[in-house]
């Protein structure tokens, strides 16, 4: 019944959003993915609830990510009425806002439950956009210690703009020999031993 009820409740917001034009996202995510995700930021934006959307993805995300519920909603044999159903009736019990409850309706209603995780991700890299935060990718050979990590930090800020902040992941990759791998925006620089290898050794055959 709460499950039926606050569908109704996201349709019917739904129809109102569709009246109105869109908030433009910070940033454009291509892709089937990206235009579910854009939607859901501007009925997020216009109802002031940007953030708490984006909490309540996460509950989406372990949800999607349960044996119970996953075995149902991305088996491609289960009827599309049966996953919408299994979906609501454990959103229901999460109290998520309707426009929440709606995205997983339209999804389920165009048959594409399965690409939940990507609309999440997407909406997550609108967020970080919405934030002024830089996604920054570091992969170095061995884990850095804390001075060079705090150096890196300080290296890194020299990359953005003034309303700007680093949002950093730190991978290993042992293939790369030493140095490090740098992706930041859209800047990549590949400092790592083994590019420097293999550029030595293309310079040599080439002399």
């Amino acid at each position: 019944m709460a499950a039926l009820m606050l569908g109704q409740q996201a349709r019917q917001f739904s129809t109102s959003v569709i009246r109105q034009k869109l908030v433009k996202a910070p940033i454009t995510v291509y892709g089937v993915e990206g235009r579910y995700a854009t939607a859901l930021f501007s009925a997020a934006s216009k109802q002031n609830i940007l953030d708490q959307v984006e909490q309540e993805l996460g509950k989406v995300s372990s949800l999607i990510k349960d044996p119970k519920v996953s075995s149902i909603v991305m088996n491609p044999h289960v009827k599309r009425s049966f996953k919408q159903k299994t979906f609501q009736d454990s959103l229901a019990k999460s109290n998520v806002s309707p426009i929440t409850f709606n995205l997983i309706n339209v999804l389920a209603d165009n048959g594409r439950l399965t690409i939940t995780a990507d609309v999440i991700t997407a909406y997550g890299k609108m967020m970080s956009a919405h934030r002024g935060e830089v996604s920054c990718t570091v992969t170095t050979a061995q884990p850095l210690d804390a001075a060079s990590l705090a150096d890196l930090k300080v290296a890194l800020k020299g990359f953005l703009q003034k309303h700007e902040s680093i949002k950093l992941e730190t991978k290993l990759d042992s293939t790369i020999l030493g140095g490090m791998i740098v992706s930041i925006g859209d800047k990549y620089v590949d400092m790592s031993t083994k590019t420097k290898i293999l550029k030595l050794t293309k310079l040599i055959k080439e002399t």
